[in-house]
């Protein structure tokens, strides 16, 4: 596996924010006069803002468009980010390690580019990305490839030359169609999911590391002819 760049997925990687997006989702729906609750089942893994209030829109009958339905709902969040906003094991340890291996790390996150700015600078890590992409400079969110194409359009380097570090099936789907490997790190809201295909499937973010040493190093020792 030819790797010179790791293209990381942010919430349920990174850090783990569904508890903050749940609630911010939760409060504002609650103004509307509806009782939403985790036995909804949604899977908007790897949506965006737009597409995730375009569902619950249609589903509720909400008069209010999905632009402010989206901007009412990032004024709850943006602001408990500096705050609530935790890294997840091995955050942000492995960045740096992959960066001192030479390895060159892309944000492919399907939040808007607000708040991706405020979780990278709660976690100290804003300044580690070579490239950032968000959901919205794309024209189809995940499972589509889109978002992941792009970041390697703005490293400059071939599809097949990145990995993709996710979480969620969504996500692993969009790799696959970008023609990139994909490294799954199920957080504790994508556990249940199944992930066929997955090129791995880690415990921690903080396995990652060896993990690529390991495969790095089966491929050297490969006996099979070229």
């Amino acid at each position: 596996m030819s790797v010179r760049a790791v293209i990381f997925d942010m919430d349920g990687v990174l850090l783990d924010s569904e508890p903050i997006h749940f609630e911010a989702t939760r409060a504002l729906l609650a103004e509307h006069g509806i009782e939403y609750s985790a036995a909804s089942g949604d899977n908007f893994f790897g949506c965006t803002d737009h597409e995730v209030f375009r569902v619950l829109r249609a589903r509720y009958g909400l008069t209010s468009s999905e632009q402010e339905l989206t901007k009412a709902w990032l004024a709850k969040v943006i602001p408990v980010l500096p705050t609530k906003a935790a890294p997840l094991p091995g955050v942000p340890e492995v960045l740096h390690d992959l960066r001192r291996r030479g390895l060159r790390l892309a944000l492919a996150s399907s939040s808007v580019p607000a708040v991706i700015a405020a979780s990278l600078d709660a976690l100290g890590i804003a300044g580690l990305f070579d490239a950032r992409v968000s959901g919205h400079d794309v024209e189809n969110g995940k499972p589509s490839p889109d978002i992941f194409l792009e970041a390697a359009r703005r490293l400059a380097l071939p599809p097949g030359d990145c990995i993709v570090i996710e979480d969620s099936y969504n996500g692993l789907q969009a790799a696959r169609a970008a023609g990139m490997k994909c490294v799954v790190v199920p957080c504790a809201s994508t556990a249940h999911q199944r992930f066929n295909g997955a090129a791995g499937k880690l415990a921690s973010l903080a396995e990652l590391p060896a993990w690529l040493a390991d495969t790095a190093g089966a491929e050297r020792h490969d006996p099979r002819p070229a």
